[in-house]
């Protein structure tokens, strides 16, 4: 199944760009009559067939649609530090998309390397992989927040924050399946012994990943695939 992701999709027809438009008629050699799906990132899955192969201007008309495809009955928050080298981040962003996650915040630390990020270059890895994964639902990017004021907000769920320093009861044995949950994940120096306790003050509890000694990247994804594969 090809998918396309088009967030503007209103009408019963849609007509794509000249990239997508191209890549439809000139690498997929799709024609008049074939069939695609599009995704409008909010859960609405739609069948459509082209009526128009044109390669600068390909127009489908949808002729059948699924609202809340796969939605899923509770929602994946990982606030997590950049990395230093933001190929990490990248990969970690495509890779978590693709197990299944609903948003993602980067949190400046006190041992932070990398304090700036670009969320352009970001969600268009995001756009790649539900096209690639076949998701219905954009996970959301927000802008980069101190991390304090992630601690701080209200939250109606399970609060986590994964730490390496000490033996922390591991996240499948703390996590209630079917809930809500935030977690927390810190750079490369890990968070500060006053980060975590300022958690734990707001309701957060510390969890463990494995013995393993794991990159920020390798540890947001262990705990995406653990809370999915809980409810699976």
């Amino acid at each position: 199944m090809q998918l396309f992701y088009c967030p503007d999709l209103q009408d019963t027809t849609h007509t794509f760009n000249e990239d997508e438009s191209k890549h439809i008629v000139r690498v997929l050699r799709l024609k008049n009559g074939d069939s695609i799906h599009l995704t409008n990132g909010k859960g609405g899955l739609f069948k459509a067939k082209l009526v128009d192969n044109h390669p600068k201007r390909c127009t489908v008309s949808v002729i059948e649609t699924k609202t809340n495809f796969e939605k899923r009955n509770f929602k994946l928050h990982l606030a997590i530090a950049p990395t230093k080298n933001i190929s990490r981040y990248e990969w970690f962003l495509e890779k978590a998309t693709e197990i299944g996650i609903d948003e993602i915040t980067p949190i400046i630390c006190e041992h932070s390397e990398r304090k700036e990020i670009k969320n352009n270059r970001l969600e268009k890895v995001i756009i790649a992989a539900i096209k690639q994964s076949l998701k219905a639902y954009v996970p959301k990017l927000n802008k980069t927040e101190k991390l304090p004021a992630i601690i701080q907000q209200d939250f109606q769920g399970q609060k986590f924050i994964a730490y390496c320093d000490g033996d922390h009861i591991h996240l499948k044995d703390q996590y209630v399946p079917q809930e809500d949950a935030i977690i927390l994940i810190g750079p490369e120096g890990d968070f500060s012994p006053e980060e975590v306790k300022f958690a734990k003050e707001n309701g957060f509890k510390t969890v463990g990943l494995g013995k393993s000694r794991l990159r920020t990247e390798t540890a947001a994804i262990a705990a995406c695939h653990t809370i999915n594969l809980l409810n699976d």
